[in-house]
């Protein structure tokens, strides 16, 4: 009998620390993190300000950095001189996007599981990709994804100015 009277003050005991362990648990997993990336960039380059403003404009939190070269930031994430643009973007867990690459690509890679990849990459600065706009032109261009190893394959083509977005 002390047995079943212990047994029901121990749940009694227990029933409120579990039931908000639940409430912070389920307040705890509907946090979200801002995807944020840090901007590494010229002080003087226009486009780097405009396809910072696109990412924003996508959710993306960016910390913007100035330096004169950077080209020892692209060596440092290992950005071959092919795949290389105006400006790298690092996010926390230190994939690199060089260049202007969508936001929606960023989000869609850090969303997927890539162990050998570095990041993205749109090299050059095409004609219509954000940050490039110039009217209504546009120039085609691919996103390629830069393994560690020192390759690259096609991660997303962009035929179409919508296709960005």
């Amino acid at each position: 009998m002390i047995n079943k009277y212990l047994k029901i003050a121990v749940v009694m005991l227990l029933s409120p620390a579990f039931a908000n362990a639940n409430e912070h648990n389920h307040a705890h997993n509907n946090d979200v993190t801002p995807l944020e990336l840090i901007v590494y960039k010229t002080p003087t380059c226009g486009c780097c300000k405009k396809w910072i403003t696109h990412i924003e404009d996508k959710g993306i939190v960016a910390h913007s950095k100035d330096f004169r070269n950077i080209g020892n930031i692209k060596t440092k994430y290992g950005i071959k001189p092919n795949y290389r643009s105006c400006h790298t973007a690092v996010s926390r867990n230190g994939f690199a996007f060089e260049g202007h690459v969508p936001a929606k690509f960023i989000q869609k890679f850090l969303s997927e599981e890539h162990p050998n990849a570095i990041g993205l990459s749109v090299p050059a600065m095409p004609v219509g990709s954000p940050g490039m706009e110039v009217g209504d032109r546009f120039m085609s261009y691919n996103v390629l994804i830069l393994f560690k190893d020192g390759t690259s394959k096609v991660y997303a083509e962009v035929k179409a100015y919508e296709e960005q977005f």
